[in-house]
């Protein structure tokens, strides 16, 4: 049996669940949801709580129970609580601003970086002085929120010799040290 997959959700107050045709629909405070689930595994939303059940021991639905419970739970709490990203710009002379849903990046290049955001997520941009630049994303979509996190740091990834870079807030940069004067 799946750990994670017979493991119920609760569904917190001001949230509501509703299956229609192996299509799970989440609505809460933070916005509405939707996600296809295979017909192979069994899904009940009853008191308060959802199960999630399969037919068969074979590995495919057995790896399939523990993915639908995952990504129903993330919708749920998405929809009640919503996700938070924080990105850090590393480097001298990174900037980044946004007009709306468009964010502007300076990061070294000869070019600005511009990037169209979905319309799900909400972007704030902070720029004080000695202090390097942070983007902060929040979404109720855990899947979505994390592509766009994964773009933007792709734009800059960071390097082992200074640390520079696209970082997420508290991530641990695993340092090298360079090139050292070879001793005879």
């Amino acid at each position: 049996m799946s750990r994670i997959g017979k493991l119920p959700i609760s569904i917190p107050s001001g949230v509501t669940v509703s299956v229609k045709d192996n299509v799970v629909t989440v609505k809460g405070p933070k916005g509405e949801l939707s996600q296809y689930v295979d017909p192979s595994i069994e899904m009940k939303v009853e008191d308060g709580h959802i199960t999630f059940a399969r037919n068969s021991e074979d590995a495919e639905f057995r790896s399939k129970h523990g993915l639908y419970r995952a990504l129903v739970n993330n919708m749920v709490v998405g929809v009640s609580q919503g996700y938070k990203k924080e990105l850090e710009l590393v480097g001298v002379g990174y900037r980044v601003s946004n007009q709306g849903q468009v964010i502007e990046f300076s990061l070294g290049f000869t070019h600005a970086i511009f990037l169209q955001l979905p319309a799900e997520i909400k972007i704030e941009t902070k720029s004080e002085k000695n202090q390097n630049p942070l983007v902060i994303l929040e979404s109720c979509d855990k899947q979505l929120l994390g592509q766009v996190c994964a773009k933007i740091r792709s734009f800059r990834k960071p390097e082992p010799y200074k640390g520079k870079g696209i970082k997420f807030v508290g991530e641990q940069i695993r340092r090298k040290a360079g090139k050292s004067a070879g001793a005879k």
